[in-house]
């Protein structure tokens, strides 16, 4: 009778992908949560959690090679610049409906890819894009509260529309990033780029925010710190070299891990409570975004696969 090997078996490499990938979403869903522990101005929060990934991203740069040309750096570094408009929109989307919902709209930018292309590259949207815009409208609408008193929120129906241009924002920086980088790997020098664009955009707007401030404080920057190690840097690693070897349709449904958890976390960590009008709405847009992330939101050349399986935020 043969002996049996004292070794583990290794894990299947599909399982490890989809392992990465969970740890990568579960890491970004603390995001929204790290922002609202910090309790900073929004550009303040934008500012500091791409200063602190910086260094980060630079010693991962050492160990992966970069060979993509000038044109390739410029255009993450002006995508970068864009991620700054879409991080001071959605924090300050946080401050008025929470975290959870913050991020539950703003993961509509797998729809507002579609819309982006349109507009910017004459790129056809899919049927399903335009049947699933007004379904996602019909969801953020209600998780604006419809004037109700129970509405969770400061601001909802305002900071469900700031949610929601954040979307839009980031679709934008999704294309122009992606156009710089067609494989999506390696990532650590496009991230790098992009998050230093992210600085000097967050400094060209910081002037129009009267709170921001450069001073240091704790615990403040301390969560500061923990959303640029967690959130900006091993989140967006883990899931950027992960998601492309999934299919779509897993994609889509492991994506949505994220907003999901971002409101368990908001109710245990917060207490927040949505109002049942609400969650219906976080129902109804979360069911659009599946559906537009699966099926795709735009035809021809301009495919939403690669800018799908980038993280949020």
């Amino acid at each position: 009778m043969p002996r049996r090997s004292g070794r583990v078996a290794p894990l299947p490499w599909p399982v490890v992908t989809r392992l990465r990938a969970l740890a990568g979403i579960v890491a970004i869903s603390f995001s929204a949560i790290f922002v609202r522990l910090a309790d900073v101005a929004p550009t303040t929060a934008a500012l500091f959690r791409a200063l602190y990934a910086i260094p980060i991203l630079v010693m991962v740069r050492f160990f992966v090679r970069d060979d993509r040309p000038t044109r390739a750096r410029l255009m993450s570094f002006a995508a970068g610049g864009l991620l700054a408009v879409d991080l001071i929109v959605w924090h300050m989307s946080i401050r008025l409906i929470g975290p959870g919902l913050a991020t539950v709209v703003a993961n509509v930018q797998v729809v507002w890819v579609g819309l982006v292309a349109w507009i910017v590259f004459r790129e056809h949207p899919t049927k399903t894009a335009l049947a699933v815009v007004p379904v996602i409208l019909i969801g953020i609408t209600l998780i604006g509260g419809l004037g109700r008193e129970d509405a969770f929120g400061d601001r909802p129906l305002a900071g469900a529309a700031l949610a929601a241009v954040a979307g839009a924002a980031y679709a934008g920086f999704l294309l122009i990033f992606r156009a710089s980088n067609r494989t999506l790997a390696p990532t650590a020098g496009p991230l790098l780029d992009a998050t230093a664009g992210t600085v000097l955009g967050v400094l060209l707007l910081a002037p129009l925010d009267s709170g921001f401030s450069f001073a240091f404080s704790w615990p403040a920057h301390g969560w500061l710190i923990a959303l640029a190690l967690i959130g900006q840097t091993i989140g967006w690693l883990l899931i950027a070299t992960a998601l492309p070897r999934l299919a779509a349709l897993e994609t889509s449904v492991m994506l949505l891990i994220q907003p999901a958890a971002t409101i368990i976390w908001a109710r245990l960590i917060f207490g927040d409570r949505l109002s049942t009008v609400q969650l219906i709405g976080v129902a109804v847009v979360l069911a659009g975004v599946l559906v537009a992330g699966a099926r795709g939101t735009v035809r021809a050349s301009v495919t939403p696969a690669p800018a799908a399986t980038l993280p949020d935020r």
